[in-house]
């Protein structure tokens, strides 16, 4: 890529941050200002760092606790940006924000689909078979803007979601890389976001990691790749203890002889679902802890 002047204010954060914020630096755009997030204490924190990145590279960084709000807005504007990017920054950016400079966003899925909130764990969670990165031009309702650029990647049927975010960052990478050239001379294309054609998601809390066993095991197995760790897992509650499944197969054994939930047959740990087959669970926690499957079938010889 050719160098440019072009000055730009990111809003950033994650590996897609981290990447995107890489690219931008390799194709000589000026980053005068990084916006990102301070890691919470809560949060497993298993992703890379703009803060990092920032400090090896000097660039000025803040991090305020949301978008809105005249101090960042006058930060934002004092950088003079022609181009203001967000990937995977958490905050939506206000309609004062993106009046300042042309703004794009960096979205982990093929738009229209699966506008909003973790769009990488809804996907698998629907049994998606491919997803991708898109950037798009950035509009005060999330995901609607025009689409500059997408790469799709596959959805394999064994990926958990973190498998899956590997690639879409990856993609990320791709997609700005190659479309950074034309977005610095104005030349990008605009394509349209035909939202009545695509999906929308909120968040996902770890609630919503519960399991039916009622459910089909196709289902149930999407649920599991789609919360797998470093995300909270897919968990149910049996006499009092909770159990949160690490790494599950489906099995090729049918168990349409045993109820729904969790069961030890042949010394192995099963999911038994609705339909009567079953996940093969090769690691289990018991209240953070692993278990074996001779602990779990005496705990379940108690309960029943």
């Amino acid at each position: 890529m050719t160098n440019t002047s072009k000055r730009a204010v990111v809003f950033a954060y994650h590996n897609v941050g981290v990447r995107c914020l890489k690219v931008l630096l390799a194709g000589g755009v000026d980053v005068a200002l990084v916006v990102t997030h301070q890691d919470s204490a809560s949060e497993n924190i298993w992703f890379e760092s703009v803060i990092s990145v920032c400090q090896l590279e000097g660039i000025p960084y803040i991090t305020p606790e949301h978008a809105k709000g005249d101090d960042l807005l006058e930060q934002v504007k004092a950088a003079k940006p022609d181009l203001m990017f967000s990937f995977y920054y958490r905050h939506m950016l206000p309609a004062e924000l993106l009046d300042v400079a042309p703004a794009y966003n960096m979205h982990g899925s093929l738009l229209p689909q699966f506008r909003g909130r973790a769009p990488v764990n809804w996907a698998v969670l629907h049994g998606a078979h491919e997803t991708g990165a898109t950037l798009h031009e950035m509009t005060v309702k999330p995901d609607a803007g025009a689409i500059v650029a997408q790469t799709a990647v596959p959805i394999l049927p064994d990926d958990t979601a973190h498998d899956v975010f590997g690639k879409v960052e990856v993609a990320a990478e791709i997609t700005l890389w190659k479309v950074l050239p034309g977005l610095l001379a104005g030349t990008a294309p605009r394509l349209p976001n035909e939202l009545a054609k695509g999906s929308y998601f909120g968040g996902r809390k770890p609630e919503d990691g519960r399991i039916d066993w009622s459910k089909p095991a196709q289902e149930v197995y999407n649920l599991h790749r789609a919360v797998a760790p470093p995300y909270p897992g897919a968990f149910t509650d049996v006499g009092g203890h909770r159990y949160i499944i690490e790494r599950a197969r489906l099995s090729r054994q049918n168990l349409p002889s045993l109820p729904p939930g969790l069961a030890v047959v042949d010394n192995g740990i099963f999911g038994v679902c609705g339909d009567g087959r079953a996940l093969a669970i090769s690691s289990l926690l018991a209240d953070g802890a692993p278990i074996s499957a001779g602990e779990l079938s005496e705990r379940l010889a108690t309960n029943s």
